[in-house]
């Protein structure tokens, strides 16, 4: 893998610890700002929405510009909205620089994962999505507990420091490593990306995106309240559960980067089946401490084995649309990311305990499952010459 794709992978490192960072600081921030807890929530809800909302139009406007530039663009709005909020002392000025930063996130990792397909060899799109998505993961296992450390220690703003100081060496470094090329005025328009994007193989995965990405953060979302109330570890235990997680979903990018070029549709059938079954299995057993650390690792690494995989599958199948088609690939898993925990909330509302989360995402995968089935088997009586 060129060396540029780890560089592109340092961002998305910064970026995710800044989006899932929050979920140990908003005490915090509602208290310093203050507000109310539920009001400092909206933070993470404007984060998700400017995900889902800036992936493919901020896709759209980098077209007008050499990647390298776009990624620049980004990264430095990024930074520039975490110096302002780490120096505000209004929850409306926080609160759009949340919103502004998930724009330049969506944007750059939607620009990222296209550049990052563009410097490999045709079959490795995989490998490629797998170096840049371990930033993600990794994010889990360090960036996220490390904010969550320097906002009981130094205040919420520390984080917000750190999160900018982080950006600082990956302007440079995408800088000098990334090719600068010039701007995409020969390809395809927009409309005709936007009708490659409305092919039904893309439609299906984009949806199968959607769908396991929502399970996976139905239930990392309340994991917390599940390892105290149901598995019983205590809150110290918390932090080490969510590390396993982290750990487990770095394994599973790069184990399913390897495969995900050479074997996609079995790891995604077989990992799914795994998927559904751990899922269930781990709600069954969640009151086993024993159970719950071992299902903990193999779900993470299962999640974003078939997740990763079916980025790379997205990408594949819009080889017509180039500039858009990491953007679309962006806000549909983005799109699962916010409708699974709202999900496994309507389940805990409802009455159903903290293990309500892990059933809904059991019926997410198998959902995925279906759908997954149903487009397999139209594609083969495609492929039969079947009307």
């Amino acid at each position: 893998m060129p060396f540029a794709l780890y560089l592109l992978g340092l961002a998305v490192f910064a970026q995710g610890t800044s989006e899932f960072m929050l979920s140990g600081l908003v005490s915090d921030i509602a208290r310093d700002l203050d507000v109310s807890i539920p009001v400092a929530g909206h933070l993470t809800s404007a984060f998700a929405v400017g995900m889902v909302v800036g992936a493919p139009l901020m896709a759209v406007l980098s077209r007008r510009f050499s990647r390298r530039s776009a990624l620049l663009c980004f990264l430095l709005t990024f930074l520039a909205v975490h110096i302002v909020g780490a120096l505000t002392t209004s929850f409306a000025v926080l609160l759009v620089t949340r919103v502004v930063g998930a724009l330049a996130n969506a944007g750059f990792l939607a620009v990222a994962l296209v550049t990052a397909t563009a410097m490999v060899e045709p079959d490795a799109k995989g490998r490629a999505t797998s170096a840049l998505l371990g930033g993600v993961t990794i994010a889990c296992v360090a960036g996220v507990p490390a904010g969550a450390l320097l906002g009981e220690v130094w205040g919420w703003r520390s984080a917000f420091w750190a999160v900018a100081l982080i950006s600082v060496p990956a302007v440079f470094a995408i800088a000098r490593a990334v090719p600068a090329g010039g701007a995409d005025v020969t390809g395809p328009s927009v409309l005709g990306e936007l009708r490659v994007l409305r092919g039904p193989r893309l439609l299906v995965t984009l949806l199968l995106g959607a769908l396991v990405n929502g399970a996976t953060f139905c239930a990392f979302t309340y994991l917390a309240p599940l390892v105290t109330d149901v598995t019983g570890l205590g809150s110290g235990g918390v932090p080490v559960i969510l590390a396993l997680f982290g750990i487990g979903s770095f394994v599973g990018v790069a184990v399913g980067g390897r495969i995900a070029d050479v074997r996609p549709v079995p790891l995604l059938v077989f990992g799914s089946l795994a998927l559904l079954a751990g899922w269930a299995l781990f709600a069954l057993t969640a009151a086993h401490p024993v159970a719950t650390v071992a299902l903990v690792l193999i779900q993470g690494a299962l999640s974003f084995g078939v997740g990763s995989t079916l980025i790379s599958q997205v990408l594949y199948a819009a080889s017509g649309a180039p500039n858009l088609a990491g953007g679309f690939a962006t806000a549909a898993f983005n799109v699962g990311a916010a409708v699974g925990p709202l999900c496994g909330g309507l389940a805990i509302s409802a009455g159903f305990g903290y293990r309500a989360p892990l059933w809904v995402s059991a019926v997410l995968v198998a959902l995925a499952l279906a759908v997954g089935g149903v487009g397999l088997r139209r594609a083969s009586r495609v492929a039969l010459g079947a009307p």
